[in-house]
C-alpha cells in the first residue's frame, strides 16, 4: 500500500480559516506540506473579513511542528491572489498543490434571487479558481509537476432547491477541470474535483442535527489527500461524506440515429426512452467523443 506523503511539498488551501478548509489544510500539514492558509475571514455570504481566522490555523499547524503562512486575499482579486503565490514563492520556492476550497453562499429560489448576488457566487467559486488557479500554472509547468483541486458539489452535479447561483458555479467548475487536466497532462499536472458533504458553516441549519452529527468534515480529508497526492488521477470527481467515499462522472449514451428527415422531431420523440438509457454509456476521454459518436453511427447506417 502506498504511503500518500507530502514532504518537501508546498500547498495553498483557500478559504481555509475554518471548516473543511481547515481540515485541508491541517490533513496536509500532518503528512509533511509546507501550507498557505488563505482566508478572507468573512462571513458566510462573503461580507467582512480579517485575517485572524487563517492567522489561527497556522499557529495550530506550527504547533504541531509544521511549517504555515497566513494569507487574507480575496480569491476575487487576482493581483491579490498573485502577491499569495508570490508569498509562497518567496517563502519556499515552489507551488506543488492548490486547493480550491474558498466559497459562500447566497441562496434564495431563482425567481427571488438578485443577479448581484448571482453574479458573486460565481465570481467567488468560478473566478475564484480561475484566479488561483492562473496564478500558479506557469510555476507547475515550470516544474513539471502539480496537482489542483476543484471544490464542486452534489448542488452542481445534481441540482438543490434555491442554490441556482451555487449550482451553476459548482458545475462551471467540473468543466474547468475537464479542459485544465488535458491541457495539464504533458506537464505533471493533475487535476481533479472534490464533492463533499459535510457539516460547516456553509451547512449548519440546512440538515438536521443527527445528519450533521453523521458528515464530520473530517471524512472528506482522506479524498482530498488522495486528490492531490504524487499518485492521484487526473480527471476525477470524488465524493465524499460520512466515511463514504464515490465517484461521479459526466457519462454519454450510445444514443440513436435518427438522420435528417421532416419528422425526425416526431421519431426523435418517439425514442427519446432510447436515446436517454444509460446501458452502454461511457466516459468520454475529451469533448471529441460525442462527436465522434455521432459521425460513427451516421456513417454507419449509410452502408
Amino acid at each position: 500500500m502506498s504511503t500518500i506523503d507530502f514532504t518537501g511539498r508546498v500547498a495553498i488551501v483557500t478559504g481555509a480559516g475554518g471548516g473543511l478548509g481547515r481540515l485541508h489544510a491541517l490533513g496536509l500539514a500532518q503528512r509533511g506540506a509546507r501550507v498557505v492558509v488563505n482566508d478572507l475571514g468573512g462571513a458566510v455570504d462573503g461580507s467582512g473579513g480579517s485575517a485572524t481566522a487563517a492567522q489561527k490555523v497556522v499557529d495550530e499547524i506550527t504547533a504541531l511542528g509544521g511549517q504555515a503562512i497566513a494569507n487574507g486575499a480575496s480569491v476575487t482579486d487576482f493581483a491579490a491572489v498573485q502577491a499569495m503565490v508570490q508569498q509562497a514563492m518567496d517563502a519556499w520556492g515552489r507551488v506543488d498543490v492548490l486547493v480550491n476550497n474558498a466559497g459562500i453562499l447566497r441562496d434564495k429560489t431563482f425567481a427571488k434571487m438578485e443577479l448581484a448576488d448571482f453574479r458573486l457566487v460565481l465570481d467567488v467559486h468560478l473566478m475564484g479558481a480561475v484566479h488561483t488557479t492562473k496564478a500558479v500554472w506557469p510555476i507547475m509547468q515550470a516544474q513539471k509537476y502539480g496537482r489542483i483541486l476543484m471544490t464542486t458539489s452534489s448542488t452542481g452535479l445534481y441540482g438543490n432547491f434555491g442554490q441556482s447561483n451555487y449550482g451553476a458555479a459548482k458545475l462551471a467548475l467540473v468543466g474547468l477541470m475537464q479542459t485544465l487536466s488535458l491541457e495539464g497532462a504533458k506537464h505533471g499536472i493533475h487535476v481533479n474535483c472534490l464533492a463533499p458533504t459535510a457539516a460547516t458553516r456553509m451547512t449548519e441549519g440546512l440538515l438536521p442535527p443527527d445528519v450533521m452529527a453523521a458528515i464530520k468534515p473530517e471524512a472528506v480529508v482522506p479524498a482530498m489527500l488522495v486528490a492531490v497526492s504524487e499518485q492521484a488521477p487526473t480527471r476525477a470527481i470524488l465524493c465524499a461524506g460520512a466515511g463514504t467515499y464515490e465517484a461521479a462522472h459526466i457519462t454519454l449514451s450510445q444514443g440513436v440515429h435518427l438522420g435528417l428527415t421532416d419528422d425526425t422531431p416526431e421519431r426523435l420523440l418517439a425514442q427519446l426512452h432510447q436515446v436517454m438509457s444509460l446501458d452502454d454509456a461511457t466516459v468520454p476521454g475529451s469533448g471529441a467523443a460525442q462527436g465522434e459518436n455521432e459521425v460513427r453511427q451516421a456513417l454507419a447506417a449509410r452502408r
